[in-house]
């Protein structure tokens, strides 16, 4: 292996942040398909929680999973 390109080790915050972030696409892809964009639309901004607010929940947790997974430190990890 070279010298020139250290290894990071595994990141385990970015893959679970993609994760996060494909389950809540594929949620918000089905809920177009089905309910088509109006009804989606009027689902992100009445008052009850439903699922198309938990899946931008889920997308923005795991932008927070991404950055804190390349911020955080993989010194010891080998």
């Amino acid at each position: 292996m070279s010298e020139e390109y250290p290894r990071r080790g595994r990141n385990w915050f970015t893959a679970m942040g993609i994760m996060f972030m494909v389950v809540a696409a594929v949620t918000l892809v089905r809920d177009l398909i089905i309910w088509g964009p109006d009804f989606v639309i009027q689902f992100f901004f009445n008052s009850e929680i439903n699922p198309q607010k938990v899946s931008l929940g889920a997308i923005s947790f795991g932008i927070f999973m991404i950055v804190w997974g390349f911020k955080k430190s993989n010194a010891g990890i080998r």
